[in-house]
């Protein structure tokens, strides 16, 4: 009878108590207040709480800290409820529930830069609100500016996620068939181009003719492209992640989803980066004067 009661007789998993919601929510907390107090450091103002001066920058970096080693740790209780069999079939399939939720969460969250792009750049003579044909000239890019070459860097970089798309495809190909050496240098691949395109594109922001303060154009362009850059280095971390886990020998043909949400996610970040491609750097350059 007690064997009965111990092993669930259900395909759900009853997680164990955990710390890390309230700890990883009192580290959000330490981020956000800490982020206040840098801005005011940044601005030289002092910012006193309870007579101390706290416009300091390590604040948020304390808070920052702690989200941090919130996420390693929950996600290393979700690695070790996984080689302890709690993911079943069920817990499985809710786990992809969750990641393709959160992806649409992040498709969304482009969409509101997309939608700020393709307002002001469709209708760059409107004066109605916030002065807009002041600013731009009546024309897209606005008058006077030059703009980035988009079959230069942003093409290498185009054809460098493309080539990253593959070797995570053919890394997951590798594990459903069993082949560990052919997953290792897959993922070892797609991180090596995850970091180049990060690189490429650091130097491209260096030599922009143009800066973020400069129009609705350069605020626009460095949004949309400055997230897409920043979720590239998540899903690079996402994938290190991974690699090394499949180096110390984890992940199966039938049990892999830390593996199989890496890989969406790189997906995604393939996704956007064309459309951002298309749209921000061949259409809106088009009859636009090319700096090189």
């Amino acid at each position: 009878m007690s064997d009965a009661h111990a092993k669930p007789q259900h395909d759900y998993h009853i997680i164990d108590p955990s710390p890390w919601p309230f700890i990883g929510s009192i580290g959000a907390l330490v981020m956000a207040f800490g982020g206040v107090c840098w801005m005011q450091y940044l601005k030289g103002n002092e910012f006193h709480i309870l007579g101390m001066n706290v416009a300091t920058p390590w604040i948020f970096f304390v808070g920052l800290l702690i989200v941090l080693y919130t996420m390693f740790s929950w996600w290393s209780d979700t690695i070790k409820e996984a080689h302890e069999g709690h993911h079943t079939r069920v817990v499985a399939l809710h786990l992809r529930y969750g990641m393709i939720m959160f992806i649409a969460s992040e498709v969304m969250f482009f969409v509101a830069w997309f939608w700020a792009f393709f307002d002001a750049s469709l209708f760059p003579a409107e004066s109605e609100q916030y002065a807009r044909a002041a600013f731009t000239g009546g024309v897209w890019p606005p008058k006077g500016m030059e703009v980035l070459d988009p079959f230069h860097l942003p093409l290498y970089n185009t054809i460098i996620l493309l080539l990253s798309g593959t070797t995570v495809t053919w890394a997951h190909h590798s594990l459903l068939t069993g082949d560990r050496k052919g997953l290792v240098n897959g993922l070892a691949l797609t991180v090596g181009l995850g970091v180049l395109f990060t690189f490429v594109q650091a130097y491209e922001y260096m030599h922009a003719p143009f800066a973020f303060k400069d129009s609705i154009y350069g605020a626009t362009f460095f949004m949309a492209t400055g997230f897409h850059g920043f979720h590239v280095f998540i899903g690079t971390v996402f994938l290190i992640v991974c690699l090394i886990r499949a180096m110390k020998g984890d992940f199966t043909p039938k049990q892999h989803f830390g593996f199989e949400a890496a890989a969406w996610y790189w997906h995604f970040v393939d996704v956007v980066w064309l459309f951002l491609f298309a749209s921000i750097y061949v259409w809106a350059s088009s009859g636009a004067v090319i700096a090189h």
